[in-house]
């Protein structure tokens, strides 16, 4: 059960007068428990949910087209492992429904679009755009390091892109370098957003939307610097299913992001202080 370790109260005034959350120390039964809660209002909520998810699928092999051409195979793992970077801004949705289900009100998918009335909904865009120019900048980085270590040919099938990753000195190498390079987008992501979405969804901090962003931001890289070890097992944790999801062409990801979508709410709900 997690602890506070900062105050026994949900929030501290900083010294530019801007109310800072608290946040606690965590450990793995909080991990479980965060999982275990997200799947129960991904199956609560599953229809609505999977009419809402559809789009996540839809909109990686699109962006995947839109960056590489009709040929998407050498980027299906870059955005498969882009989503992490994306992740939490595209589900702010299943944020409200989590935030809904938890104070026992009845939810339709509607409602996941009533954080367009949100007085934070500013903060979220301007947030969400920092994500997007980085998951756009991951996959072009991720583009040039294939056609570096495997060439800019696109391959003739499945079969014979398989082959070169998996059986070609410069497919290892594209592993090794991509993986590397991949895990310093995640970890500068992931201390950005893993708990200021689901913040800016739950609270109305009173300020303007630099400031908003300014907190949140700080507040899940308190998160981060407060759980290192919690927070580096749930990142592997959400890249693992990811990894699942994006099989078969991304396909998975309809299952995968909300019920990561929903636990990401619960976590959040353990780092952070009422």
């Amino acid at each position: 059960m997690a602890t506070d370790i900062t105050a026994s109260r949900g929030a501290v005034r900083g010294d530019s007068g801007i109310v800072q959350p608290v946040v606690r120390r965590i450990d793995f039964s909080d991990l479980r428990a965060a999982l275990a809660a997200g799947w129960a209002d991904y199956g609560a909520n599953r229809t609505d949910v999977i009419f809402l998810s559809v789009i996540y699928p839809v909109v990686g092999l699109a962006l995947g087209r839109l960056v590489y051409g009709g040929n998407v195979l050498p980027l299906l793992f870059p955005l498969a492992a882009g989503f992490a970077l994306l992740g939490p801004f595209a589900a702010i949705g299943l944020y409200e429904l989590s935030r809904r289900r938890e104070q026992g009100l009845a939810s339709t998918w509607r409602n996941a679009f009533d954080v367009l009335r949100s007085r934070s909904l500013g903060a979220i865009l301007l947030l969400g755009a920092v994500l997007m120019v980085l998951f756009l900048i991951w996959l072009q980085v991720a583009l040039g390091i294939y056609e570096l270590c495997i060439g800019a040919a696109p391959a003739a099938s499945v079969g014979m892109f398989l082959h070169a990753v998996f059986a070609t000195p410069g497919g290892w190498a594209l592993i090794v370098l991509g993986n590397g390079v991949g895990l310093l987008f995640a970890i500068a992501a992931f201390g950005l957003s893993v708990v200021s979405f689901p913040l800016l969804v739950d609270r109305d901090l009173a300020a303007t939307t630099a400031e908003k962003v300014s907190v949140a931001v700080l507040t899940s890289v308190r998160a981060v610097r407060t759980n290192p070890v919690m927070m580096a097992a749930w990142g592997l944790i959400v890249a693992a299913m990811l990894v699942i999801g994006s099989v078969p062409f991304l396909l998975g990801l309809a299952v995968v992001m909300p019920v990561l979508g929903h636990a990401s709410w619960h976590l959040y709900r353990r780092v952070v202080v009422r």
